[in-house]
C-alpha cells in the first residue's frame, strides 16, 4: 500500500510541477504565431535554452515512470480518477505560482473532481 501511495504522489506532484515548470518556460519565450517547420524549429530552440523548461521535462518524466510503475500495480479505473487529483494541484499551483487567476467556477469544478475521486476510492473493487 505504501508503494502505490509513493507512486500516486509522484504521478500527481511531479505531473503537476512539471506542467507548471513548461508553462513557465513557455510564458518566458511567449505565444507560437507561426506553425512552419522553421518557425516552430526556432521556438523549440529558445524554448531549450530556458531552465524551467528542463525542469518540467525532468519532473514529467518522473511522472510518467511513475504512472507506468502504478498502473503495474493498480486497475485503471482506479488510477486515472485517484490522479485527477492533480487538478487541484494545478489549480492551486496556477495560482501560487504562476500568478493566475482562478475563478470562483474553477474551484467549484475542482471540488467536483475531488468528490468524484472520493466516490471512486470509497466505491472499492
Amino acid at each position: 500500500m505504501i508503494v502505490e501511495i509513493v507512486l500516486f504522489t509522484l504521478v500527481m506532484v511531479a505531473g503537476t510541477a512539471g506542467e507548471l515548470c513548461v508553462s513557465r518556460a513557455m510564458k518566458t519565450i511567449g505565444e507560437v504565431h507561426d506553425f512552419r517547420p522553421r518557425p516552430v524549429l526556432r521556438v523549440i530552440g529558445r524554448a531549450l535554452k530556458v531552465g524551467w523548461m528542463w525542469l518540467g521535462l525532468l519532473l514529467m518524466t518522473a511522472a510518467f515512470l511513475s504512472l507506468l510503475g502504478v498502473l503495474a500495480i493498480e486497475e485503471v479505473s482506479m488510477v486515472v480518477p485517484v490522479t485527477a487529483l492533480s487538478y487541484v494541484l494545478g489549480a492551486l499551483g496556477g495560482r501560487i505560482f504562476l500568478k493566475e487567476e482562478v475563478s470562483e467556477r474553477r474551484w467549484a469544478g475542482v471540488l467536483l473532481v475531488c468528490t468524484g475521486v472520493a466516490l471512486v476510492v470509497m466505491g472499492g473493487k
